[in-house]
């Protein structure tokens, strides 16, 4: 039976009390936080660094999955490691070496994954699933929070749900973009199993029932595939 994992972005969190907003957000029922750290270089938009991964560290027992739309990639990798991270992702067009950056991640500890944007094909995990812990599909163009879902995501979270299973290995598959309660199902029923939601859960005042909503529609899907 699938493991249906919620994890929130902070990016859409209130950052003037961003460790009241991570607990909150786990005792409302996530179970991941997701990290958004873009450069104003690799996409057009100026987020957070190690410092705040370290600042949010004590507060969750849950995993810490940063998602680095940052180039180059190898230099700050280190550093989010020491900060706390559990998963660390990057997109291929980040990196000059993705199988050498993809070990740097593993020999810092942390697990790794790699990012495709809507535009990029999934031929890059070819000859590197033997080091992949994540997939990310992106469902927006990445740089802000907010967006709507592309439908045509689906598609290739399919391809890449039959590439995990044809490589009979554990390998998270996520989907990251405008996911809201009344498309996590769809999302699921392609094959994805961690969803991240940035403004769907920080938007609204109840977390919980944010969260609620989304877990009620992922046990439709897991009822069906029962």
């Amino acid at each position: 039976m699938m493991t249906y994992r919620i994890a929130p972005s902070i990016l859409s969190a209130d950052f003037a009390r961003l460790g009241e907003e991570v607990r909150n957000v786990v005792a409302a029922g996530a179970d991941i936080i997701h990290f958004d750290v873009m450069d104003n270089h690799y996409v057009p938009n100026l987020t957070i660094g190690p410092l705040v991964c370290q600042a949010i560290r004590p507060h969750v027992q849950v995993p810490i999955d940063v998602h680095l739309m940052v180039k180059p990639v190898d230099r700050i990798i280190p550093d989010f490691a020491k900060a706390g991270a559990d998963i660390i992702t990057f997109h291929p067009e980040a990196s000059e070496h993705i199988d050498r950056t993809l070990q740097l991640i593993r020999d810092n500890g942390c697990k790794a994954g790699l990012v495709f944007n809507p535009g990029t094909p999934l031929h890059h995990l070819d000859h590197v699933m033997d080091k992949i812990d994540m997939i990310l599909i992106m469902s927006v163009n990445p740089g802000f929070g907010g967006q709507s879902f592309i439908p045509e995501a689906l598609k290739k979270i399919a391809l890449a749900r039959r590439m995990i299973d044809e490589s009979g290995r554990d390998i998270l598959l996520e989907v990251d973009g405008g996911i809201k309660a009344d498309n996590i199902a769809a999302a699921a029923e392609a094959g994805a199993d961690t969803f991240v939601a940035g403004s769907a859960i920080f938007g609204k005042p109840d977390y919980k029932a944010v969260i609620d909503a989304m877990r009620a529609e992922l046990a439709t899907v897991a009822k069906k595939a029962a």
